[in-house]
């Protein structure tokens, strides 16, 4: 497994490395200090498995950065390292492709658990997200009739950060029918991919909890 590990404080990238050697038993490691220098190393590199970015290192602002990253190698899972716990920065992130988003203030073991879901097919959400909604987010405006009975356990499933084949599991489908059920309910939530069906999924959950 290879890994990008971005983040311009050099003990923070030698603490969450024990981490990272747990995410398989062959994980090999390339580390950079700011962006252009994660961007130098994306171009040496052949292939990547996960990158892990600090918002806030030198080169580029903060989420900048995550979108031109995003640009540059849209096919690798980017996970957000970051100081800040402010949620208007955690949703923008995800709305930009981000797949995780983990406070540094995490536990290591929360840290572990959020890139296993995201090596998974997930996303993960901090629970600070779920609990602390911007005043300023309209609820979105989704005819809750239009969903089947299965695309609603499907959702719930997606709302765990669960893969399509974990769904699958659980429902006793095929990855297939699953993808398909996805399919329609980007198309019904009007969203282009997974990480802005989890952000609508979470908005109406709290939506409802506030009437």
């Amino acid at each position: 497994m290879k890994i990008l590990l971005a983040d311009d404080h050099p003990l923070f990238r030698e603490g969450v490395k024990p981490v990272l050697f747990k995410l398989h038993h062959r994980v090999s490691l390339t580390e950079a200090h700011d962006y252009p220098s994660a961007f130098a190393a994306m171009s040496r590199l052949k292939e990547v498995d996960l990158a892990l970015l600090d918002l806030f290192m030198p080169g580029m602002s903060g989420l900048d950065g995550v979108i031109r990253f995003r640009a540059a190698f849209p096919d690798i899972p980017v996970v957000v390292l970051s100081a800040s716990e402010q949620i208007e920065d955690i949703q923008k992130l995800l709305a930009a492709g981000a797949l995780g988003y983990i406070t540094k203030a995490s536990p290591s073991e929360v840290i572990l658990a959020a890139l296993q879901q995201v090596l998974a097919g997930g996303v993960y959400l901090p629970p600070n997200l779920l609990e602390y909604p911007s005043e300023t987010d309209e609820s979105p405006k989704i005819n809750h009739h239009a969903l089947t009975a299965r695309q609603m356990q499907v959702i719930r499933e997606m709302a765990k950060g669960k893969s399509n084949r974990q769904i699958g599991e659980v429902l006793q489908v095929t990855e297939g029918t699953v993808k398909l059920h996805i399919a329609s309910i980007f198309r019904l939530l009007k969203v282009n991919n997974r990480t802005e069906a989890v952000l609508v999924i979470q908005k109406m959950s709290l939506h409802k909890g506030r009437k």
